[in-house]
């Protein structure tokens, strides 16, 4: 199934998306629980049960929110999980880390509110940094919470997939070392379109592409990731508990514009679209 949040007639709604993505169809939730987004049927627990009201619309006819419009917490992240990406920036972005990529999985995150949707503009924080990269990111939305929860058990944990733009200050990350500051500007976070859940999607084995002005820069699959979503989700659950809802961006192939010979940063105008098969596309103008 695939759910989205959207807005429809001055009113925010979750509906279910059909196999085409072409209309849409609102849940019976109230008000207060549907400006929650999909985590408001994430978080119940029968949420199969959940009517549906009213007719089909067009979603050409609705504004497309992120599925989840604001986490409960942060989006918890992971670099450097692809090889190719982690060949390109291992001069720059992971100098001082391990140099055994597949000793541990780096992982940050970034603040719910840098989450936009999935075809709404990004906000070039001018006098701040003058190095915004994107990274186009399959994410891991968790159903059932935990702590400790275990590699064989965890595809169990999942909700269902959703696509994320991983917006980062190139120049800001590397200047604290620490990446959350480069990765947390308002905007940096497009998320959507909507969520493919668990069952018709094998997010273990999918592609994921991205473009910037038309011209593919990135082209991987996610069975080529380093630590494999299962891992990720083992190690994001060590000592600390997941709950429903929670989102993991998995990581990024190469292509990135740090990357290139010479870097390519984004400047206004400048449009990124990624796109993973089994999901669909989310694509944002950087202003």
């Amino acid at each position: 199934m695939r759910i989205a949040t959207y807005e429809h007639q001055g009113q925010r709604r979750v509906g279910q998306v059909s196999a085409d993505g072409g209309q849409v169809t609102a849940f019976a939730l109230d008000a207060n629980r549907a400006h929650l987004g999909a985590l408001s049927l994430i978080e119940r627990g029968d949420w199969n049960a959940l009517p549906l009201q009213g007719q089909a619309v067009s979603t050409g006819q609705v504004k497309l929110l992120a599925p989840i419009p604001q986490p409960r917490r942060n989006v918890f992240c992971v670099g450097r999980n692809y090889h190719e990406h982690a060949k390109e920036l291992r001069d720059s972005v992971f100098k001082n880390n391990n140099a055994n990529v597949a000793a541990w999985p780096i992982v940050f995150t970034k603040v719910p509110e840098c989450v936009v949707g999935p075809n709404d503009d990004v906000h070039l924080p001018g006098g701040i940094t003058e190095q915004i990269d994107y990274e186009s990111e399959l994410a891991v939305v968790i159903g059932t919470g935990g702590k400790n929860i275990r590699k064989e058990d965890a595809l169990k944990h999942i909700f269902g997939y959703t696509i994320v733009n991983d917006v980062t200050a190139r120049d800001v990350q590397m200047r604290h070392q620490q990446w959350d500051l480069g990765k947390s500007f308002d905007t940096f976070c497009p998320m959507g379109p909507w969520i493919v859940t668990a069952d018709e999607l094998d997010g273990t084995n999918t592609r994921v592409r991205g473009w910037v002005n038309g011209q593919l820069r990135q082209d991987g699959r996610t069975s080529d990731l380093i630590f494999d979503i299962p891992t990720l989700i083992e190690t994001c659950s060590r000592g600390i508990t997941l709950y429903p809802g929670d989102v993991i961006a998995t990581g990024t192939p190469a292509g990135v514009g740090m990357g290139l010979d010479p870097p390519q940063y984004l400047k206004s105008g400048d449009v990124v679209r990624v796109q993973i098969d089994g999901i669909g596309a989310i694509e944002n103008r950087f202003v």
